[in-house]
């Protein structure tokens, strides 16, 4: 009996420590980290945007990725002419899985098609499954670089 307890006390103690991801970090090319928060993100950009999700079109809110980006040192301006188009951005997800993207798909002074930190699916908060938050690329044919549970974003020079 005394086992059991313990075992039930040493669970909510861990779960009490280790609560719900509901922020996420952001590093820039100076090798700072930006913890942003949901509160945070809620203050930003909010964008409504549908995209194709295993053939049904989904109804998606969130923040432009660029936005969320521009919190944090970028590979942008003179100290980057030239440079910029090498670096890459590494989304990390809490259960070790990670997309890349190229800096240029992510620049407007690049491309127009945005990626988006979403942050809610049919006008609801992302599932515990999906959130509380995750990259979704309308667009894309393959969702693979659609980074469900987002923990940090990573910018990082390719050479």
């Amino acid at each position: 009996m005394t086992r059991r307890w313990f075992g039930a006390l040493a669970f909510f103690a861990a779960a009490a420590l280790c609560p719900a991801q509901s922020s996420l970090t952001i590093q820039g090319v100076d090798g700072k980290a930006v913890e942003l928060s949901a509160a945070d993100l809620s203050k930003m950009t909010q964008e409504t945007f549908t995209a194709g999700d295993h053939g049904t079109t989904v109804s998606f809110e969130g923040v432009p990725l660029a936005e969320v980006l521009g919190k944090a040192a970028l590979p942008t301006g003179e100290k980057f002419h030239g440079s910029g188009a090498s670096y890459y951005v590494v989304i990390e997800a809490k259960d070790g899985y990670r997309a890349v993207f190229a800096w240029a798909e992510l620049d407007s002074g690049f491309m127009d098609k945005p990626v988006y930190l979403a942050l809610k699916r049919d006008r609801k908060p992302l599932s515990d499954k999906d959130g509380p938050f995750q990259v979704v690329a309308p667009g894309e044919k393959r969702a693979a670089r659609w980074v469900r549970q987002v923990t940090a974003i990573r910018i990082r020079p390719a050479i």
